[in-house]
This record gives structure tokens, sequence and C-alpha cells, in this order.
């Protein structure tokens, strides 16, 4: 499910020819997404190594699967972060555990972000793996 989800956010913004408008689609895409509630707005669910304040909090389900909500003060690491939790949630952690950073090279990051928002990003599904590799 994983694969899939990422394929299809890859099309998407393949199919916008320029990269501001790539960049304004994730932009747009952060603002449509929902807001996490201040009461899990805390360290525990930081991001380290956004260049902004970024949270990721997981949501364990009794089927072994986890899903995601996520929030940043800015609108791009908003849309990346949401974006990625979109792509994990609702799958297993091994699932998640065994993705590979290397599946993210269609999103074509290295054009689309600067080198400090794309370290956020490798972060970002770090402590996505971390989440789908713990064993609680």
């Amino acid at each position: 499910m994983i694969k899939e989800k990422l394929e299809s956010y890859i099309n998407i913004l393949n199919e916008i020819p320029e990269m501001q408008e790539r960049y304004l689609w994730l932009m747009d895409f952060g603002k449509k997404s929902a807001i996490v509630p201040e009461r899990f707005k805390l360290k525990e669910f930081e991001v380290p190594g956004c260049q902004s304040q970024t949270w990721l909090v997981p949501h364990f389900t009794y089927e072994d699967t986890i899903y995601f909500t996520a929030d940043s003060a800015a609108l791009i690491s908003k849309g990346m972060v949401c974006l990625l939790a979109d792509v994990f949630s609702n799958s297993t952690r091994s699932d998640i555990a065994s993705f590979e950073l290397k599946e993210l090279n269609g999103l074509n990051l290295d054009n689309l972000l600067t080198p400090g928002r794309r370290n956020g990003v490798y972060s970002m599904l770090k402590v996505i793996q971390g989440y789908g590799s713990r064993k609680d």
C-alpha cells in the first residue's frame, strides 16, 4: 500500500510541469490538510532536523497498523510531512520499517526542495520508520 500511495503522489507531482507550481501544490496540500490539535504538539512528537517546528503523531491500531497525523509551522514542511503521513498511514509496522529511502527518488526532492528542507524530509522518514520498528 505504501508504494501505491507514493506512486500516486509521484504521478501528481510529475504532471505539474514547473517546479514552482509543484512547490505551490505542496504548500496548498499542507494548507488543506488537517491541523494537529495543540495537545499533540509536544516535544516527543517533534521531528528533529526540520527547519521549522514539525510534528508527526503516530496512532497505533489493534490491527497492528499505524496511521499518522502531522503538522508544521511552515507550509512547505507541512505539505511534505502530511504527504508522508498519508503515504505511510494504515500500513503495518513491518511495511514501514522495510521502506527504502531510494523509493522517494520519484518525488524529485533534489529539484523541489532546498538541501535543508530535504534533510528535514529524511528526518521525517527516519521518525516514521522508527515508529514502524518499535516493538511495543
